[in-house]
């Protein structure tokens, strides 16, 4: 007996499949177990399959099978209470859908729901708006979000780099720098947080000749100046000198164990005027798109960002409104319950501010916070989203299951800890294939859900083919709820452009 279990043992610690089995031999095993039987024990005992938060069982099923390569379709219809339901998002489908052309003499089959697809391309070109000298159409409208190295384990951060190279889409670096980590085959984009990790001096502030040489020297497609983020807008942050390690130190540019400190607010630029001339010096001397990412609190500075935009002088190529609701790491309770508003309602009234002056189709506008559910980013296009990026669902589809231990660095799975022993349960190969997979069939459902409501592109879908139910057997559409003008959320571009595109991209 004492021989068959270490033979287990030895087995669940050398493969690379469960992170959790991984790093917790022959118990980790009961974590499955329980999970198979769980529909039963929650319909007859616990809760039901929508009740946990802030992702529910379903949801968090449909991930997982979907990063698998699994079967992600239920069976015997649904089992949510649709007319009595409040906020309940519903896709008022065309009569006649949208077929796609059939590439290499296909039979022209839909795209079902269960179908993954290689490309998806944004419907606009990141920094053609203003000419930049490398503007260019970003291959996935679905990316994956900021989320730094140590914030992510290594093992993390390399498996979705990874797994951005194999679904071809963008993958953020989120502010703590560019690590070895993320150099995997992965394109990037790269975050400017308040701290300027990677890009300072040797007195902390920020260097554009070494953002310069940093570009220069890995496949960085865009910068992104992140003004704040909906885990904890408002607020700063502080690294412990015990988890400043000589890895992260170097990567940082920082002091190895020594306090390391993400100032609230950038040192900089203090207003709308001066981060314009900020971005325009960014963008003059690297060529690149640069945008920024901001949770959304005073309407003040839209306002004062699109009116000094309106002139056409200077702008940004991109804005990502991160939701409220959104947080990848820690956070205090109040600010990650109270602070900044949520997506949609904060995302409509940057929307507006750009919208109203004539000028939305200048901007690029991505959104972030719990997006990576194929109804929630289909609302977020319909509200004018351009793309949509993943952070907490591209973690579960590495191997994340919702512990919420992010904050103590003891994950179970390895996903959000630095610790070496946790860690070493998370093969980003493995683990790579998952986060690709998971990213593919999100667009997937996304172009169904298109072709459903009889349009090429997610982002053609307008706000009025999207109803939200009351709880009183009533509705409004999305048009209405947001008070939207005619047209606005729909790109001006041209569909049968997107066709092509969407073809091309089918063909390769």
């Amino acid at each position: 007996m004492l021989v068959g279990l270490a033979i287990w043992v030895t087995y669940d610690l050398l493969q690379t499949e469960h992170a959790v089995v991984r790093n917790f031999p022959v118990i980790g095993h009961f974590r499955y177990w329980l999970e198979g039987i769980g529909p039963e024990l929650r319909q007859y005992i616990l809760t039901d399959n929508d009740a946990e938060r802030p992702f529910s069982r379903d949801q968090r099923r449909w991930i997982y099978s979907t990063a698998k390569g699994q079967n992600s379709s239920f069976g015997f219809g649904s089992d949510n209470e649709m007319e009595t339901a409040e906020h309940y998002v519903l896709l008022k489908q065309a009569a006649f859908p949208y077929r796609a052309p059939a590439p290499h003499g296909d039979s022209g089959e839909q795209v079902a729901p269960h179908i993954t697809i290689d490309r998806l391309p944004a419907a606009k070109v990141l920094g053609g708006a203003r000419g930049r000298a490398r503007a260019f159409r970003p291959p996935s409208a679905v990316n994956i979000s900021g989320m730094s190295f140590g914030s992510l384990s290594g093992r993390a951060v390399e498996a979705m780099n990874r797994g951005a190279a194999a679904a071809g889409c963008l993958h953020n670096t989120g502010e703590g720098g560019l690590s070895p980590h993320h150099q995997h085959g992965g394109e990037l984009i790269f975050q400017v947080g308040t701290g300027y990790f990677g890009c300072r001096d040797e007195h902390g502030r920020f260097s554009l000749e070494r953002l310069q040489t940093l570009v220069d020297q890995h496949p960085v497609r865009a910068i992104e100046v992140k003004l704040s983020q909906g885990a904890k807008p408002g607020l700063g942050a502080l690294l412990p000198a015990a988890k400043v390690t000589p890895e992260i130190a170097r990567i940082r540019g920082v002091p190895a164990h020594v306090d390391c400190e993400s100032p609230p607010s950038h040192a900089e630029f203090s207003d709308a005027d001066s981060l314009l001339d900020f971005v325009e010096s960014i963008a003059e001397g690297t060529g690149l798109p640069v945008g920024i990412k901001s949770a959304v609190g005073e309407e003040a500075f839209w306002h004062d960002l699109a009116g000094l935009m309106e002139a056409g002088d200077r702008g940004i190529d991109f804005i990502t409104v991160d939701g409220g609701e959104g947080g990848t790491g820690a956070g205090p309770l109040v600010f990650t319950d109270h602070v900044a508003l949520p997506f949609k309602i904060g995302f409509a009234r940057v929307y507006r501010s750009f919208a109203e002056r004539g000028i939305a189709d200048r901007v690029t506008f991505v959104g972030s916070g719990k997006l990576g559910l194929p109804q929630n980013a289909l609302v977020a296009f319909a509200l004018g989203c351009d793309m949509v990026h993943v952070g907490r669902e591209a973690m579960l589809a590495a191997g994340c299951i919702q512990s919420q231990r992010c904050h103590t660095g003891l994950c179970p799975t390895g996903v959000a800890t630095q610790s070496r022993r946790l860690a070493r349960g998370l093969d980003p190969a493995s683990k790579s294939v998952r986060v690709a997979s998971y990213v593919r069939a999100l667009r997937g459902e996304l172009l169904a859900l298109a072709h459903a409501a009889g349009v090429p592109h997610p982002a053609l879908v307008s706000a009025d083919q999207l109803e939200v139910t009351d709880g009183r057997l009533g509705a409004s559409t999305v048009r209405e709820l947001f008070d939207y003008e005619p047209g606005w959320g729909v790109p001006a571009v041209d569909p049968e452009e997107l066709e092509v595109l969407l073809s091309a991209s089918a063909a390769d």
